[in-house]
């Protein structure tokens, strides 16, 4: 195998494996009494007991730890709109996850349509079979209205990972980052190449955990209200950021930066633009599998704290570190969603994992670390207590 890559090594795997999840029974049916307790006809108690307390659906069936990864197939894995049959390798392998890293049961379900109010309708008919929903690699502004609609009519968590996992994250590596160049998070100027899901959530949270200044950029630069291009969605970022209507390319916009956050294309930035940014810079460069600027590229240009989203580099940036917390602790306190509140108390757990002493090469926790999943769990169930949005 050492002379094939990693994607004829997987393909091999994959058809090996002929998928990676299955369902098995938590228990066995030896007998007819067993058979009358699972099966009929003593299922029709609980039953009964669900038909008169829904809430009970948790105690008497696996709802409790159930999850469903949901997903059209329209932005899957730096891959595109390629469908829902190709997608599910993707659903499967994040379902696996969820089992590995949180013990979460979670079943991929790939939607055949693009139709907004069709995938809104399908998920909320399928609520009641899961504690939680994990929407995954919809096409943007499209996630944004369907995430917004299903949070508004079901009352079980919905999430959209590539949004808010990879935000939490984010905030995450930045507060440490912080303390090592000694800057706060409301005097600095951040620019975030990429105004798509994770991009959008990225800079949201970033303000709700104090930034002033964040400046959105999509290829053609600054997201400013002064341009007549945008479209809607970017129209109303332009209202909540850039305060100073900054205008120009992205190499214009990131002079005298003290972040730069990508979550958009390959080799954009150069070492001339990194150079441009204030003293002690952070770069997060996150798209994969190749970054805006390479990490070496970014640290001989002057970065101070660099990251990205491979693990074969230093920091690396995954939302792996923060999805299967993030629901365990939902799940472990059944709560009716996910909230701000809920996404900075995870930030902030995990941030408080990294390797002490803390250095510019670890600024984040290891995904291996096997602390990151209780204690941002046990941060997510604290902060859903303390807004009200616990059932247990």
């Amino acid at each position: 195998m050492q002379n094939k890559t990693i994607g004829q090594q997987s393909l091999e795997k994959h058809a090996e494996w002929r998928g990676k999840m299955k369902f098995v029974p938590s228990i066995e049916v030896k007998t007819r009494e067993d058979l009358s307790l699972a099966y009929t006809p003593g299922v029709a108690q609980p039953c009964l007991e669900i038909q008169k307390d829904e809430d009970k659906s948790y105690e008497l069936t696996r709802r409790w730890n159930e999850i469903a990864v949901i997903t059209d197939g329209t932005a899957v894995l730096g891959l595109g709109d390629i469908g829902p049959a190709a997608g599910m390798p993707v659903m499967e392998g994040k379902c696996l996850l969820f089992s590995q890293f949180a013990g979460i049961d979670a079943v991929p379900l790939c939607i055949d349509s693009k139709d907004p109010d069709e995938l809104v309708r399908t998920i909320y008919l399928l609520q009641k079979n899961f504690g939680g929903i994990n929407l995954e690699d919809i096409s943007a502004p499209r996630c944004f209205e369907i995430e917004k609609r299903l949070k508004e009519i079901c009352d079980i968590p919905i999430f959209h990972d590539d949004q808010h996992g990879t935000a939490i994250v984010v905030l995450a590596a930045l507060t440490n980052a912080l303390k090592i160049v000694g800057k706060k998070i409301e005097n600095l100027k951040i620019v975030i190449s990429g105004s798509g899901a994770a991009g959008t959530a990225i800079g949201m949270l970033l303000m709700r955990a104090g930034a002033k200044n964040v400046i959105f950029c999509d290829r053609h630069g600054a997201i400013s209200t002064k341009r007549t291009d945008l479209r809607p969605s970017y129209a109303e970022l332009a209202k909540i950021s850039n305060p100073d209507n900054v205008c120009g390319t992205l190499a214009e916009t990131m002079k005298g930066s003290d972040v730069f956050i990508g979550v958009s294309a390959a080799g954009i930035v150069s070492k001339e633009m990194v150079k441009s940014m204030a003293d002690k810079a952070i770069v997060f460069a996150m798209a994969n599998p190749v970054p805006e600027i390479m990490p070496q590229d970014a640290e001989e240009a002057g970065a101070y704290v660099v990251g990205s989203g491979r693990s074969d580099f230093k920091n690396q940036i995954n939302n792996l570190l923060a999805f299967p917390g993030v629901f365990r602790g939902a799940l472990d306190c059944r709560a009716k969603e996910i909230n701000e509140e809920m996404k900075l108390a995870a930030a902030e757990a995990l941030a408080s994992l990294a390797p002490s002493p803390l250095t510019k090469d670890a600024v984040i926790p290891d995904v291996f670390d096997d602390r990151v999943v209780k204690e941002v769990s046990k941060a997510v169930v604290r902060a859903a207590k303390e807004t009200g949005v616990a059932r247990v």
